[in-house]
């Protein structure tokens, strides 16, 4: 072998990417592993993960030149200086919007890895039936029964913890002790439950944040700052999981700053047969050669490679025959549900930052109930009391207003829904040669809107919270519709759908490329639908699952 020869390559760091390079390497496989940005070391490369809020220049908020330099980011929360570095810059790697779209990327090792939500749940057959079922899309070419023992094997690595509920639509699964709701959480989990006979339940989020220690990595120390990196391993990341499994096999090879522009392609053969790397600080051209490939890139990354690949076979890109690849863009939409008072507890406050949330599982049509829609929604929330900062929009003077900021505000209490997005070929992504980046690559442009499936499903989302939290006794309850736009649950799915035909998916069953079989998607562009669950957990069960596919495959030279 040369120093651009291997066994396989994978393309992204991030949850994939980095399940990806564990597998093959314990395997026995040697790999490159390709990153477009920086390296950021366990530890070492959290700068500020332990740094106090006075001890940024801005207290941790954002800039006036940090809105302008990032017109995207500064849509939502992700801008601050706390962790600004772990975001992409809207400058160097723009995109179009066709239709808004907000587009939240982490170009380093580690990916979004490093940044992400943490809840962690398995999907059902609902959820693998429902395009089948429904006559949407096209069927998942897999079942429960096909991940259910991934599931397992990842959850026991990566940790997570939850609660056993028994719950038909959100499997219960290999789980550290849960971490506990808060009081205020735990009266309207009880009120909840009671009130509608278990049908609909209030739980602890499952999270993958550790509860107890795994090998190398320390229990949750509950200091909500796992968006900073976390020097205990307490949650899992790339860097504090699956990355140093790789390395410690010795045989990965951590390739950062390398852009991949290229899938190479064999025609004859109907193999990819490496990948042609823009170096992101010399601007050098480099190619890289392996028995297989793993396009790990993240959604939107991995349908613009596949875009740009094998083109003189398929004007559309490698995987496009199908005429399906780029389209069925998918999110999960939010920002919709209620809040209210909980004039209860007065004598009990909260102990410790959780970093997770409490959940509600989806209970819309199922067992016998039927909505004017298709599919459905859980919520995610909390309950805490105010703190001292409320005082502040007063402007009071004095020792009352002193007295009132030392001692704790008011409960409140409520949460926001996550709605599944349905599959549709008219939500595409192209490529826009009209502009380029600052690698003089050209972007992507993004064509997505939510339907009138997802509109009618928010007047429920808001409804029932506001009738369930009323239900509980929360006083002054308000039901709210913020502003969505796809891209902002930061869910992106879809693009290149794993499926049971050639003629209507870019993937099979296994995550092969059709066209070319030693071709491996599993980050979230394989997504057929997107149930309501937050995803990654299955991104990491179907690489775990085609990792060891890709090299039962290989070892009978079938690629």
């Amino acid at each position: 072998m040369t120093d651009s020869t291997f066994d396989a390559i994978v393309v992204g760091s991030g949850i994939a990417g980095g399940w990806a390079a564990k597998e093959l390497t314990e395997k026995g496989l040697r790999v490159v592993l390709l990153e477009r940005g920086r390296n950021i070391e366990h530890i070492s490369g959290y700068v500020n993960a332990t740094r106090a809020p006075w001890e940024y220049p801005h207290r941790g908020g954002r800039t006036q030149d940090m809105v302008r330099r990032y017109p995207v980011l500064k849509r939502d929360f992700p801008l601050s200086e706390r962790n600004l570095d772990y975001w992409a810059s809207d400058e160097d790697s723009p995109y179009t919007e066709i239709k808004p779209f907000d587009w939240f990327r982490g170009y380093h090792v580690g990916g979004r890895s490093l940044m992400w939500g943490r809840c962690s749940f398995r999907w059902s057959d609902f959820d693998f039936e429902a395009n089948a079922r429904d006559g949407v899309a096209t069927d998942w070419p897999i079942r429960y029964a096909d991940l259910a023992p991934w599931y397992s094997y990842v959850e026991r690595f990566a940790g997570v913890a939850g609660s056993i509920e028994r719950l038909p639509q959100l499997p219960d699964g290999e789980f550290q002790p849960e971490m506990p709701l808060n009081c205020a959480e735990s009266l309207i989990a009880e009120r909840l439950h009671t009130r509608y006979r278990g049908t609909r339940r209030l739980i602890s989020s499952r999270t993958a944040n550790l509860t107890r220690p795994l090998p190398g990595r320390s229990a949750c120390q509950y200091r909500d700052a796992c968006s900073l990196g976390c020097p205990y391993g307490g949650y899992f990341s790339t860097q504090s999981s699956t990355l140093p499994a790789a390395v410690a096999t010795g045989r990965l090879t951590l390739r950062p700053w390398a852009i991949v522009t290229e899938v190479l392609y064999d025609r004859d053969r109907r193999r990819g047969t490496g990948v042609r790397v823009l170096d992101a600080i010399t601007r050098e051209t480099s190619e890289y050669r392996a028995r297989i490939i793993f396009l790990c890139a993240s959604t939107l990354n991995t349908a613009w490679l596949l875009l740009r690949s094998a083109t003189d076979v398929w004007p559309g890109g490698l995987g496009s025959s199908s005429g399906e690849l780029g389209h069925n863009l998918m999110d999960h939409h939010f920002q919709v549900g209620a809040q209210g008072r909980l004039d209860e507890l007065g004598d009990r406050d909260v102990y410790g930052r959780r970093p997770n949330p409490s959940y509600i599982p989806r209970y819309r049509n199922l067992f016998g109930d039927r909505r004017p829609y298709l599919r459905g929604f859980g919520y995610e929330g909390s309950a805490s009391r105010e703190g001292w900062s409320r005082a502040v929009a007063e402007l009071g003077v004095g020792g009352a207003v002193k007295d009132a900021a030392a001692e704790p505000g008011t409960w409140t209490v409520g949460g926001t829904a996550f709605g599944e997005m349905l599959p549709n070929h008219a939500n595409v992504v192209t490529l826009d040669h009209t502009r380029t980046d600052k690698w003089g690559l050209p972007v992507l442009a993004i064509d997505c809107a939510i339907g009138e499936n997802e509109r009618l499903m928010r007047k429920d989302m808001a409804a029932d919270m506001a009738e369930m939290l009323s239900a509980c006794g929360v006083k002054d309850v308000e039901p709210f519709d913020h502003e969505y736009q796809p891209g902002m649950g930061i869910h992106e799915m879809g693009t290149a759908r794993m499926g049971r035909d050639p003629r209507t998916s870019v993937l099979n069953k296994w995550n092969q490329v059709w066209d070319a079989p030693n071709v491996f998607v599993t980050d979230g562009s394989c997504m057929a639908s997107t149930a309501c669950q937050n995803p990654s957990l299955t991104y990491m069960a179907l690489t775990a699952r085609a990792a060891d596919h890709a090299v039962r495959e290989l070892n009978r030279r079938a690629l």
